[in-house]
């Protein structure tokens, strides 16, 4: 096994890179595009881009280290039988999922606007979940996915902070997952919610997990790789 040192809040933490899997939370064209359905709601996307550059270098690290990297995407069958009609009938009738959105229908599996970015877009063998709720284990097949390959630490990042990847982690840390958000690899339409967000997960000694950013990731990535070459 070959161990990195992650250097995080509240304290430094050790795991082992065949046993830990990136998790990127929703980083969907709707989200972060100009023009998409977080926009036309009247959020600024720009807020949500900053974190696509510390997403696309963990990427690149997690790729280069061959570790898992799991992808999901918020979405919802085309006839709609996966999503509560609390969930559905919310917001404006005519921002609502499953209508005609400027990338197609809103949060509906297949079309172009429910898939990822093209700046972190999957790889082959990389595993995509599509999930119907907030939390990424919630009606998907993730913690049999992560069983099968004996995962026990999560390194989790992705949009929104307080939304998505905050019930991932907390999902996460109930199922017994040591989860670490790393934070300039988040975004958050709401910048005071990031903030709250991550302030959270590392609260009372890591209540929910630890802190870190991508830069220290990558350097124990790297720091590993070069002591298991020597």
């Amino acid at each position: 096994m070959t161990t990195m040192i992650i250097d995080a809040e509240p304290g430094k933490i050790s795991a082992s890179v065949e046993k830990t899997a990136l998790v990127i939370i929703d980083m969907q064209r709707d989200f972060l595009e100009p023009g998409g359905f977080g926009e036309t709601l009247g959020n600024d996307v720009s807020l949500l881009a900053k974190a696509i550059p510390p997403a696309k270098a963990l990427l690149a690290a997690a790729r280069r280290a061959g570790m898992l990297v799991v992808h999901t995407r918020e979405g919802h069958r085309p006839d709609l039988s996966d999503a509560p009609p609390a969930k559905v009938n919310r917001g404006s009738p005519t921002h609502r999922i499953g209508a005609p959105g400027p990338m197609g229908r809103i949060l509906i599996r297949g079309e172009p606007g429910q898939d990822i970015i093209p700046e972190l877009y999957p790889i082959e063998g990389e595993v995509v979940i599509d999930k119907p709720g907030k939390g990424a284990f919630f009606a998907t097949d993730l913690g049999l996915v992560l069983a099968n390959k004996a995962i026990d630490t999560l390194l989790v990042c992705g949009v929104t902070t307080e939304v998505c990847v905050h019930t991932t982690i907390r999902e996460g840390n109930d199922r017994g997952y040591r989860c670490i958000a790393v934070g300039d690899a988040c975004g958050s339409y709401f910048p005071e919610f990031h903030d709250v967000a991550l302030r959270m997960v590392k609260a009372q000694g890591g209540i929910f997990g630890w802190v870190t950013d991508a830069a220290r990731v990558v350097s124990a990535l790297e720091a590993s790789a070069a002591e298991a070459a020597e």
